[in-house]
């Protein structure tokens, strides 16, 4: 690409057919943003500041979900048709030499070879133009290709302007544009809001060059599914069925054993090592990290968690913002809350909690217990039951263990409190002072045995009754 390569991405609308009070763009498709799936695929042809994206139904909340640093903006107040809002944008985009690129903000399948393509097509000939089109089954509510004797393309028009034989087209304009820079800011002006709606119609540029001269191309793309622009959420759904579907190919084709890719959720930004397994039903999101040879056991839940290499998640465990180390073990039915960090070989069973809390290397908990607000040593045992109350009513309290610290079954420790290196603390105890190193901790009432008193109990109730 030997040109300088501008980018405007228009993303002003509302979007009616999604009968939501959020911007078009702001839905999700497989763990983004529709606008961030397509300044993803931007980014792969040129640098953050030369794209452009035009907002304006909730333009503060558009720029606050973009993730790109260097990313431009320009703001249509007023909806006025796509040709008003690249004359909306004059002002902020560079208007020198090179190519233009403009992508509709609502097509979250674009793939990145698709814009090179596009983008070498109209680099390699001269011409004003070169558009993307496609054939669909159904065209339906999409602007038609009009093309010349030579193959070239003569206009674009919309269904509401297009005559019976015209319908029957099946070729149309899913909205994918490369011009000339310098020819296109030359000639925007002239487009008119002569139509129905009363708005200005980038696609009558089409017209505007042939008027011209010059020559726009078409770039056929056989897979129109690409090119899916979401107006419902029944389309919005299909895409993220598709996204899933490309991410989960992407990581079986890395070396990923994905048992049942129908069934998983796996999102765009996740890297997964090879030899890792994923069994059915799982989902991974945000800005996961699962290392090599691990196992994801089935309807396991993580986000944003860094899981190193050879670890077994077993299943039913639910992570967020969490760090999990080599070989550890963890479920099923656990639950790591933000802050948890579960070192090197340690494991965590089922039906135990942690919430940021440090488990150290090889420690175990692996029973129903709740670790909140801990930093727990090397070689700890946690037994069954095991609570550290960390929250007063106003406050949260620390817990800190040493290393190989034996924590009975059924222990309360009610922080703020701190239990040495190899203590002992015994089943059923509740801790609320300092215990020292390799002592032992016992704080339970002692056991009051009465002989009889069950048999006496019963006479007495047989009597009164």
């Amino acid at each position: 690409m030997s040109q300088a390569i501008r980018v405007v991405i228009l993303a002003a609308g509302l979007g009616t057919r999604m009968k939501s009070r959020r911007a078009k763009v702001l839905h999700e498709a497989g763990g983004d943003t529709i606008l961030n799936h397509v300044l993803r695929a931007a980014l792969n042809v040129t640098r953050p500041e030369d794209i452009t994206v035009i907002v304006g139904y909730q333009a503060d909340e558009v720029r606050d979900s973009v993730k790109t640093a260097g990313i431009r903006f320009a703001e249509q107040h007023e909806q006025k048709g796509t040709g008003h809002a690249l004359l909306c944008a004059r002002g902020v985009i560079d208007t020198e030499k090179g190519l233009l690129l403009i992508l509709n903000g609502d097509g979250p399948l674009l793939k990145p070879q698709t814009l090179r393509k596009l983008i070498g097509e109209q680099e390699q000939n001269d011409r004003a133009a070169t558009i993307v089109t496609t054939v669909v089954p159904d065209p339906t509510g999409y602007g038609r290709i009009l093309r010349d004797e030579s193959g070239m393309v003569s206009a674009i028009v919309e269904q509401k302007a297009a005559s019976p034989d015209q319908l029957t087209i099946q070729e149309i304009n899913p909205g994918l544009y490369c011009f000339d820079a310098e020819t296109f800011w030359a000639h925007v002006d002239e487009i008119r809001p002569n139509n129905a709606a009363n708005e200005y119609y980038l696609t009558d540029m089409i017209e505007i060059l042939r008027r011209h001269g010059l020559a726009v191309a078409p770039l056929l793309v056989a897979d129109e599914t690409e090119l899916l622009g979401i107006n419902t959420r029944i389309e919005l759904a299909v895409a993220n069925k598709l996204l899933r579907a490309r991410k989960a190919e992407e990581l079986m084709l890395s070396g990923v054993t994905i048992e049942n890719p129908e069934s998983v959720a796996i999102d765009m930004a996740v890297e997964v090592g090879p030899d890792t397994i994923i069994q059915a039903n799982v989902q991974l999101r945000g800005r996961t990290r699962v290392g090599a040879e691990c196992r994801i056991g089935a309807g396991s839940v993580i986000r944003d968690c860094d899981i190193a290499d050879g670890v077994t998640i077993l299943p039913y465990v639910v992570a967020e913002a969490s760090t999990v180390g080599k070989k550890a073990s963890i479920g099923p039915f656990a639950r790591l809350r933000p802050d948890a960090h579960a070192d090197e070989s340690s494991h965590i069973g089922n039906f135990v909690e942690l919430k940021k809390t440090y488990l150290g290397k090889g420690s175990k908990a692996n029973h129903l217990a709740y670790l909140g607000d801990s930093e727990i040593g090397s070689g700890v045992n946690i037994g069954a039951g095991t609570i550290t109350c960390n929250y007063d009513g106003a406050k949260k309290h620390p817990t800190k263990i040493g290393d190989q610290v034996f924590v009975g079954s059924n222990s309360t420790l009610v922080a703020p409190i701190t239990i040495g290196d190899g203590a002992y603390i015994a089943a059923g105890s509740v801790i609320t002072k300092q215990v020292e190193q390799d002592s032992l901790a016992i704080g339970r009432a002692y056991q009051v045995d009465k002989p009889s008193w069950a048999r006496r109990r019963r006479e007495q109730i047989k009597k009164s009754s």
